[in-house]
């Protein structure tokens, strides 16, 4: 097995999984020696200039969890916010005052985490177990049939699971009975990260391949499916397909990205597609009412416009910086870095307004906003509370 954990390697990486076997293979454009290629070295990362500080942003706390190696996604539930590392920390942090509301270990390591609906939080173990928590006490432990690299989630008293081989089950949030298992024809392989799964209105919506698909999430049913990216290429890497969150909702309509492939929006209340347009990046995407943000594997950072797809701006001023997924707040498009660092872009222009550091280690997940409070989680396990000045 190849694994590369730098993370400027990682927008260009192909983590995939095979649905008998797991395989990591890596690979850049530049096409690395082990693969046949040239010994040509990765771009460098791009100068940045003096921070203009446009917008006021101080520190507020800070707090630890464990290491964080996994698929993350920062889950907030109004002023709150839950963490995991893992190492198999789980931890529920007031984002007001950084102090822990509670905090646990699930006894070992975590695969993917957390998804919460503020009253039971739930995480995947790399021992193929979903374990639901509540107060800082676990709920219970199901097996799954499948190791998972997407954060459960949970809403309407249920814990949905979207596995590696891209099925979808549903427990009990109270019990960990196990309701139902949609199952679609496999794909020879998919991805090694964090999938697509949320609620619009009454359906499930999750990423399938290279489709969006709403589910019935009382019995699994799929009402519509609506493509993304289409599979195209000679063998089963050239082929791969698959969505990866996070995502950009406003109202009925969901925005993704197909990794390395296409971005694009669909109307979840009906399922039908409204734009795909060519794409090369592996994190989600975000965005407001007009624009979808989202950076490329180089780390161009680039708005499509929402209602037709179209460019807005493109901006190289973070290029090759390993960048996360992006959360639009206020008038600002924030993305971390590979170094720590936490990048404030104009949405109307991509310029810059402002930078603030945590502590050198990648940021690893996209920043999330929790009341009054940017939080955001490095690699090294730090959690980061920022608010304006």
């Amino acid at each position: 097995m190849i694994h590369m954990k730098n993370r400027l390697a990682a927008p260009v990486m192909r983590a995939l999984v095979a649905t008998v076997s797991v395989a990591v293979l890596a690979g850049c454009s530049m096409m690395p020696s082990f693969l046949g290629g040239s010994n040509t070295e990765k771009p460098k990362p791009a100068e940045l200039a003096p921070s203009p500080n446009l917008i006021g942003l101080r520190q507020a706390w800070t707090a630890r969890v464990g290491q964080v190696d996994l698929p993350l996604s920062v889950q907030v539930n109004g002023a709150n916010v839950t963490v995991a590392g893992s190492d198999g920390t789980v931890a529920a942090i007031d984002a007001a005052t950084g102090r822990d509301l509670w905090r646990v270990s699930v006894g070992g390591p975590i695969a993917a985490g957390v998804g919460s609906d503020g009253k039971v939080s739930a995480v995947v173990t790399r021992a193929n177990e979903v374990v639901a928590l509540a107060e800082g006490k676990v709920l219970w432990r199901e097996k799954l049939g499948a190791q998972s690299y997407t954060s459960p989630f949970v809403a309407g008293g249920r814990v949905f699971v979207l596995a590696g081989d891209r099925s979808v089950s549903a427990f009990d949030g109270q019990s960990g009975r196990k309701l139902w298992t949609q199952q679609r024809p496999g794909e020879p392989l998919v991805l090694r990260q964090a999938g697509v799964m949320l609620a619009v209105g009454d359906t499930l919506v999750v990423g399938q391949s290279g489709r969006l698909a709403g589910l019935n999430p009382i019995n699994g049913s799929i009402r519509w499916e609506s493509p993304i990216a289409t599979p195209r290429g000679t063998n089963d890497i050239e082929r791969l397909v698959d969505l990866v969150g996070s995502v950009s909702r406003v109202g009925d309509t969901v925005c993704v990205r197909a990794f390395q492939t296409n971005v694009g929006c669909v109307n979840a209340a009906r399922g039908t597609l409204l734009w795909s347009k060519p794409a090369n990046g592996s994190e989600g995407v975000h965005g407001d009412a007009q624009n979808v943000f989202g950076s490329e594997s180089d780390g161009k950072v680039v708005a499509w416009r929402r209602d037709n797809g179209e460019r807005a701006w493109v901006t190289d001023r973070l290029q090759y910086r390993g960048l996360t997924a992006p959360l639009a707040l206020g008038r600002s498009v924030i993305l971390g870095d590979s170094t720590g660092m936490v990048h404030l872009l104009s949405r109307e222009d991509g310029s810059l307004l402002a930078r603030v550091t945590t502590d050198g280690s990648a940021i690893a997940a996209a920043p999330v906003v929790a009341g009054n409070t940017m939080v955001v989680v490095t690699h090294n396990g730090g959690v980061y509370g920022f608010v304006p000045q």
